[in-house]
C-alpha cells in the first residue's frame, strides 16, 4: 500500500472484536495507526487483537470508571490516543416484536449502549484531546434519519448519537479544542447482526428468510448489501488528516436508501 493515511496515529475503536469495529480497526492498522481495540467480550477481543497486531483492553462502554481507566492507562504509558470510534452497539433487543409488545427495559439497555456509551466515550476522549486535538467518530446509523417501527427504540438511540454528535462538534469548536466529531449512518451492511434482523423480519412476518432478505434488498436502490469494509473506509476518511475541516457532519453508507425515504 502506497500511502499510510493514518502514520503516526494512535486510534481507539470500541466494539473491535468483531463486525464493524474489527473492520476499521484493520482499515487503520493498513494505514499505518496504532490501534486499540476494546470490547466487553475479552476473549474475542483478544483474538482478533492478535490476529490484526492491535493491542486489547477489556472494556465495558457504559461503565465509566472504564472509560477512567482506559485513558489512565494510555496517559500513564505516555500514550496520546487522536481518533476514537464510538462502534460499541447493541441492537438485538425487540428484533421481531410488535410495537405495543416493546419491553421498556430492553429499551432502556440499547439506550445504556449505544447512547450513553457513546455519551462517556465523547465526555473522556475530550478531557484526553483537547490539548492536541483529535476526531471523534460515532456510530449511527441509517435508522436515525428513517421510521424504523420495527425497531424503534434503537433508531431512536442512534437518532440521538447523531444529535449527541453535533452538539459535540460545535462544543469542541467553540471551546478551541481543535476535536472533531462526526457520525457514521450505516444502512443494511453484510454482518452478523443483518442476519439476525433477517430473521426476526421473516417469523415476524411469516416469510422464509430468503423473502425477508429480498424485501430488504429491494429498498436500495443500487441493488447491493454494503460491506464492512464500506463502513471502514469512511472511518478512515474522518480519522485521516483529509477531513480536516470536518466536524458535526455525517456520512451516509447506504447504496442510496435515502434517496426514497
Amino acid at each position: 500500500m502506497s500511502e499510510k493515511r493514518l502514520a503516526g496515529k494512535t486510534a481507539i475503536v470500541t466494539g473491535g472484536a468483531t463486525g464493524l469495529g474489527l473492520g476499521i480497526a484493520q482499515r487503520y492498522i493498513e494505514h499505518g495507526a496504532t490501534v486499540i481495540i476494546t470490547d466487553i467480550n475479552v476473549q474475542a477481543g483478544e483474538q482478533a487483537a492478535g490476529k490484526l497486531g492491535a493491542r486489547f483492553i477489556a472494556q465495558d462502554v457504559t461503565d465509566e470508571s472504564s472509560w477512567e481507566a482506559l485513558f489512565a492507562a494510555l496517559a500513564a504509558e505516555g500514550v496520546r490516543a487522536s481518533v476514537l470510534v464510538n462502534n460499541a452497539g447493541f441492537a438485538d433487543a425487540g428484533l421481531g416484536e410488535l410495537f405495543e409488545d416493546i419491553d421498556v427495559a430492553a429499551a432502556k439497555k440499547i439506550f445504556e449502549v449505544n447512547f450513553d456509551g457513546t455519551l462517556l466515550g465523547c465526555k473522556h476522549a475530550i478531557r484526553h484531546m483537547k490539548q492536541g486535538g483529535g476526531s471523534i467518530i460515532n456510530m449511527s446509523s441509517i435508522a436515525a434519519m428513517v421510521p424504523v417501527p420495527f425497531i424503534a427504540a434503537y433508531g431512536a438511540s442512534k437518532a440521538a448519537v447523531r444529535h449527541l454528535t453535533q452538539s459535540v462538534a460545535l462544543y469542541c469548536a467553540q471551546q478551541g479544542y481543535r476535536i472533531r466529531c462526526n457520525s457514521i449512518h450505516p444502512g443494511q451492511i453484510r454482518t452478523a447482526m443483518h442476519d439476525r434482523l433477517v430473521e426476526a423480519t421473516a417469523s415476524q412476518n411469516g416469510i422464509t428468510a430468503a423473502e425477508a432478505e429480498a424485501g430488504f434488498l429491494g429498498m436500495i436502490p443500487m441493488g447491493e448489501f454494503g460491506q464492512v469494509e464500506d463502513i471502514a473506509n469512511a472511518a478512515l476518511y474522518f480519522a485521516s488528516d483529509e477531513s480536516k475541516h470536518v466536524t458535526g457532519d455525517r456520512i451516509l453508507v447506504d447504496g442510496g436508501m435515502m434517496l426514497t425515504s
